[in-house]
């Protein structure tokens, strides 16, 4: 076939136009899937051998020229036509032409349906992996930096109004349950994404005796298809990643929120790394967070990549459909967005200063020992409602003594607002004893804080990603 013709154009009298053929190319995005197509080429290779398909030599003859092929593009040597269409076709176009007539034996029991769902499923299963080690180191270096802040005093936020003192650390380990979760949405996606279709041809299955069971052995996969025409049509495994993708980059978005605000002087809660920030063109003072601005912003890509593959998937008959042809971009997309922001937060959390004098002199504003007054009057035996109605108007009271803290408040002052005040108040509205006293499970408390870093550093420890270990898990 070294003329040129299509490899299916048998049936046809005419060649596709230059326009339809530009139309129709998915080289560029296909050439990423190469080592994927050779891998399962090579499965499939042996399977037909060990069925009697094929002769030991031809499959022994196949194999080394498939090495050779993927050499050449490991190498950037191989020599990509367009003509050729995609990825698949070069790569058997090319076993040709090293091998004579055997090479065109690869494709037996086969079709390019089956061959690509089975390259994209590696593809995903690749990247998956990936993102789960961004993950785990991501979860590493805010775990590091939760270690050394557990004493650390900050103001909590709800309604982005300062709330109650915390712990900086129970703060950072807050992120680290959100990418903990989405490491196990990552496992769980890995099942389904795990299925080889391999065996399914273009269809309704093949005529030859195949195995496969021994394809997907080979290539380490879980499980087979149950339904050729599901097989070849299901794409709900790049659904579920590409949405997966989008859930890691929502958890990034909202720290790079806080970041931001942290990093403005009004807060002055982070000094940024100079590496992972840049200037003004105009005012010589600035130092912005571009780099958790633009991070927040690339996360709508993956949103879009989400609905552009529910879109094309939502009106598609059984079984394939060329539209499928559209369902790798998307996924690309998500993979390019997701995968380097992981990284990059990783890195920068590691490198970023907080500033504990800053937070604990921020948690003096707002009242954050509200609540600890009216449990502490609660304790004396005042009920809860009455108890927060006589904390309101000791802070309005307060806030009329030029803004003043309860803290600050003098004793004949508090017991203005109930004679169960004592001299042993202060103690309570304490700011550090304020989060000191929290030791319910997953609270802010010190206790509370080291247990749960405790139970993150034995999970971690159990995926591979101990501290002094690599970052990884098995697929």
């Amino acid at each position: 076939m070294g003329d040129g013709k299509k490899l299916w154009s048998g049936r046809f009298h005419e060649e596709v136009s230059q326009l339809v053929g530009e139309y129709t190319d998915s080289l560029d995005c296909d050439r990423l899937f190469a080592r994927h197509d050779v891998q399962g080429s090579i499965a499939h290779v042996r399977m037909l051998a060990r069925q009697g398909v094929l002769s030991a030599e031809e499959a022994e003859q196949i194999q080394s020229g498939l090495a050779s092929i993927l050499e050449e593009i490991e190498q950037g040597s191989f020599p990509w036509r367009r003509d050729m269409e995609d990825v698949h076709l070069n790569i058997e176009h090319r076993l040709t032409e090293l091998l004579g007539p055997v090479g065109q034996k690869l494709h037996t029991g086969r079709s390019r349906n089956d061959q690509v769902a089975l390259d994209f499923r590696l593809y995903v299963s690749e990247r998956l992996q990936s993102w789960e080690n961004g993950l785990l180191e991501l979860i590493k270096a805010l775990l590091r930096r939760a270690e050394e802040h557990v004493a650390t005093i900050m103001p909590g936020f709800t309604h982005l109004q300062p709330a109650q003192p915390v712990s900086l650390a129970h703060h950072l380990l807050a992120y680290c349950q959100m990418f903990r979760r989405d490491v196990e949405r990552i496992a769980d996606c890995q099942k389904r994404t795990r299925v080889s279709p391999l065996g399914a041809a273009a269809l309704g299955g093949t005529t030859y005796p195949l195995d496969p069971r021994l394809v997907a052995e080979e290539l380490g996969f879980g499980d087979v298809f149950r339904n050729s025409l599901d097989a070849v049509s299901d794409r709900d495994f790049a659904l579920e990643a590409v949405f997966v993708s989008g859930l890691i980059m929502t958890h990034l978005s909202r720290l790079c929120e806080e970041l931001v605000l942290w990093a403005n002087p009004g807060f002055h809660f982070v000094r940024l790394p100079d590496r992972f920030a840049t200037g003004s063109s105009i005012m010589p003072q600035k130092k912005n967070p571009d780099v958790a601005e633009l991070m927040r912003g690339k996360t709508g890509r993956t949103y879009g990549a989400l609905m552009s593959l529910f879109t094309l998937l939502k009106g598609l008959p059984l079984a394939y459909n060329r539209d499928l042809q559209e369902d790798k971009p998307p996924f690309v997309e998500a993979d390019q967005t997701v995968d380097p922001s992981l990284h990059i937060m990783a890195r920068m959390m590691e490198a970023m200063r907080f500033d504990p004098d800053r937070m604990r002199q921020a948690t003096r504003s707002g009242y954050l020992n509200a609540t600890e007054f009216a449990d502490y009057l609660v304790g004396k035996g005042i009920p809860f409602r009455q108890a927060h109605h006589i904390t309101g108007q000791a802070v309005a009271f307060a806030e009329k003594q030029g803004g003043k803290g309860l803290e600050d408040l003098g004793l004949e002052e508090l017991r203005g607002f109930s004679p169960l005040v004592e001299e042993d108040v202060y103690e309570v509205l304490d700011y550090a004893e304020a989060v000191a006293k929290r030791m319910t499970l997953g609270g802010t408390g010190y206790e509370a804080v080291r247990s749960q870093i405790d139970e993150l550093s034995a999970w971690l420890g159990e995926k591979g990603g101990s501290e002094d270990g690599e970052c990884g898990g098995s697929v």
